[in-house]
C-alpha cells in the first residue's frame, strides 16, 4: 500500500533511531489558492477580456489563424482555468454583472455595474424633455474594484478597448452605477473633479483612456449625447490630460501626463474595416498604454477588453467575431511580448487572459480538417465537407456551414429558395450565418458555458480547476497583494 506523505515522514524518522518530529502542515487548496499564497506581490498586473468569447469561439478563431493544430498566445499560457461564468440573477450572465464580478468578488444582477450584491439594475428613462437619461438606484452601494484597490496602492491604472470606453467591460473597472446603460453618468466618473467624479479614483483619476465613445464626453450642441451641456473632454484638458482622437495623437503620446484617446463617436469599427489614420489597432494600443503605465515605480494595473467579437457575434458575423479574436489575441501577445522587455521573465508581472461570457456560435457536423483560412481556402468560415471534398448534406439535401449560432436572425428558410450555399457565398466578410432559433436582427444571445482563462508571470499558478468568476477577483487581489 502507498504511504502517505505524513506517513513516509514518521517512519524515516522513527527507521534513523529518532523520535518523529511532526512534519509541517502540509498544504490545502485555501493556503495555495487563497490569500497569503504568495511570497512576493505582482507588481504589474494586466488582465484581458475578449468580450463573449466562448471556447467555441476561441476554437473556430485558432483554426481561422493558425489551422486545428496551431497555437494562439492564450493556448501558451502556462496555467489555466475554467470560469463559471452565471450572474446573480440569471443562469445567462450579460457582459455588466460578469465583468462587474471579476473586477469587485460579488455577484451582480444583470445590467448593474460594481454595486453591491442585490442592487437591482433600473433602466434610465427619458427627462420630461425627451432627451435626458436619468437613472436612479433602488438599492445598493459602490463596491471596490481592482482598479480601484490598485490605485490605493499607487499604481498607475489605465482602461483599453475597441468599444465605448463608457461601456459594460471598461465601466466596471471604474464606474458604479444601477444599471450599464448609464453612459453619460460613467463619462462623468472619470473627471477628477468634475460633477459625478469617482473619488475613488483619487486626485489624478486613470492614467490612460482608450477607445471609443466620445459622444458621451460631448454635449448635444456639438452633436454628442450630453443634455447637461458639460464637454467633459475640455475638462479632462484642464485636468492635465493630454487627448487625442487619431493614431497620429496616439502615437505621439510619452509619459509623463495622464492621457485619454476617443478615436469614435461610438463603438470602434471591426478591425477589418477600420480607417488605420482614425482608429488605431487593439495591439496598438495596448503596446501605447503599457509604454505610458510602466515607468510607474510603484507599477501598474491595465484592463484590455476586445469587445467587438461580443459586437460581431450578436449580428451572427462569424468572420468578423473570428477576426475580432485574431485582434485579441495580437494584443495579447504584444503585452506578453513588451512586458519580456520591461520584465523579463515576467517575475514581477502577472498576465490574466480570460471571457466574460459565452455566445451560442457552434462548428458543426463532421467537418474533414480544413487548415487556416487563406485568400484561396475558406477554412473553417466554409461549408462542412466530407474528407472526399464533397460537400456535407443536411435533412433537405442542401450543403451548410461549419459555423452556425444557436441563435440569430437567419434561419435555414431563408436561402433554401436561393439554392445551394456555395463557400463563396458563406466565406464573404459580411454573411450572417444560420440560426436555429430565430431573433431579431442583430439579436443573437450570449450562452451560459464555461470560459477558458489562461495566465502566466507572477503567481500564474494560482489559477486552475474550475472557479467561479468572483474568484478570479480575490486570486487577482491575492496575487497583487492588493
Amino acid at each position: 500500500m502507498r504511504l502517505t506523505t505524513l506517513a513516509a515522514a514518521t517512519l524515516l524518522a522513527t527507521l534513523a533511531g529518532c523520535a518523529a518530529t511532526p512534519p509541517a502542515a502540509l498544504p490545502t487548496a485555501a493556503t495555495t489558492q487563497g490569500a497569503n499564497a504568495v511570497d512576493q506581490r505582482a507588481k504589474n498586473i494586466i488582465f484581458f477580456l475578449g468580450d463573449g468569447m466562448g471556447i467555441n469561439t476561441l476554437t473556430a478563431a485558432r483554426i481561422y489563424a493558425v489551422g486545428e493544430a496551431g497555437e494562439l498566445a492564450l493556448d501558451k499560457m502556462p496555467e489555466s482555468a475554467f470560469v463559471k461564468t452565471f450572474s446573480n440573477d440569471a443562469q445567462v450572465t450579460d457582459s455588466a454583472a460578469s465583468m462587474a464580478a471579476y473586477m469587485t468578488g460579488v455577484k451582480h444582477n444583470n445590467g448593474v455595474i460594481s454595486m453591491s450584491a442585490g442592487t437591482r439594475a433600473i433602466a434610465p428613462v427619458a427627462d420630461a424633455n425627451g432627451n435626458k437619461l436619468v437613472g436612479r438606484c433602488e438599492n445598493g452601494q459602490a463596491t471596490d474594484t481592482l482598479l480601484e484597490l490598485a490605485k490605493r496602492r499607487g499604481m498607475a491604472v489605465g482602461v483599453v478597448t475597441n468599444t465605448n470606453v463608457t461601456d459594460a467591460t471598461p465601466a466596471s473597472t471604474y464606474a458604479h452605477v444601477c444599471h450599464r446603460k448609464m453612459e453619460n453618468d460613467i463619462a462623468a466618473s472619470l473627471v477628477p473633479g468634475g460633477a459625478g467624479y469617482n473619488a475613488a479614483l483619487g486626485a489624478r483619476g486613470l492614467d490612460v483612456v482608450f477607445g471609443g465613445g466620445a459622444q458621451f464626453f460631448t454635449p448635444f450642441a456639438r452633436g454628442g449625447k450630453r443634455a447637461d451641456g458639460r464637454d467633459l473632454l475640455a475638462e479632462l484638458r484642464g485636468k492635465g490630460y493630454r487627448v487625442v482622437n487619431d493614431t497620429a495623437g496616439l502615437n505621439a503620446l510619452t509619459p509623463g501626463q495622464p492621457a485619454i484617446g476617443l478615436f469614435a463617436a461610438s463603438h470602434m469599427d471591426f478591425d477589418a474595416v477600420r480607417d488605420q489614420a482614425r482608429q488605431p489597432a487593439l495591439e496598438a494600443m495596448t503596446r501605447k498604454a503599457i509604454d505610458l503605465l510602466a515607468p510607474n515605480p510603484n507599477g501598474f494595473f491595465l484592463m484590455v477588453e476586445g469587445g467587438l467579437i461580443d459586437h460581431a457575434l450578436h449580428a451572427t458575423l462569424g468572420k468578423r467575431a473570428l477576426q475580432e479574436t485574431v485582434g485579441y489575441n495580437a494584443a495579447l501577445q504584444a503585452a506578453i511580448d513588451r512586458m519580456q522587455q520591461v520584465d523579463p521573465g515576467l517575475k514581477n508581472t502577472l498576465i490574466v487572459a480570460t471571457a466574460d461570457h459565452d455566445h451560442t456560435l457552434l462548428l458543426n457536423g463532421y467537418a474533414a480538417r480544413t487548415g487556416k483560412t487563406t485568400p484561396t481556402n475558406p477554412g473553417v468560415i466554409g461549408l462542412v465537407r466530407n474528407a472526399d471534398g464533397t460537400p456535407s448534406l443536411d435533412g433537405k439535401g442542401m450543403p451548410y456551414t461549419i459555423i452556425g449560432f444557436g441563435t440569430g436572425e437567419r434561419r435555414e428558410g431563408d436561402r433554401t429558395a436561393q439554392g445551394p450555399l456555395t463557400d463563396a457565398i458563406v466565406s464573404a466578410d459580411d454573411y450572417h450565418q444560420e440560426a436555429t432559433v430565430r431573433t431579431a436582427k442583430g439579436a443573437e444571445t450570449h450562452g451560459g458555458s464555461d470560459v477558458y482563462l489562461g495566465a502566466t508571470g507572477a503567481n500564474a499558478e494560482l489559477f486552475r480547476g474550475t472557479i467561479d468568476n468572483t474568484r478570479v477577483f480575490n486570486l487577482i487581489k491575492t496575487a497583487g497583494g492588493l
